[in-house]
């Protein structure tokens, strides 16, 4: 019989401790978007990326690629070691 938390990666492709992590990175990106007064499109036009990709980043619900996270960090003016410590 599986355990929940094998039932949690089956569903999610990430154990909890990863989908945390997501959500954390994804939320130290909503925070400093927000601080600098973007809108989610304002700031995917800014990165050339979509505006769905940034909600599914800033909900924890993307594991970003590091060229992506690279947009992302130089476009909110940010050392990358920022968003993901």
């Amino acid at each position: 019989m599986p355990t929940i938390s094998n039932l949690y990666t089956m569903k999610t492709g990430h154990t909890k401790e990863e989908s945390d992590y997501l959500k954390a990175v994804g939320q130290r990106i909503r925070e400093a978007r927000q601080n600098l007064g973007q809108s989610q499109e304002t700031f995917a036009r800014t990165c050339n990326l979509d505006r769905t990709y940034i909600s599914d980043v800033e909900r924890g619900e993307r594991n970003i690629s590091l060229l992506n996270l690279k947009k992302l960090a130089g476009a909110l003016g940010l050392p990358l070691s920022t968003i993901v410590d």
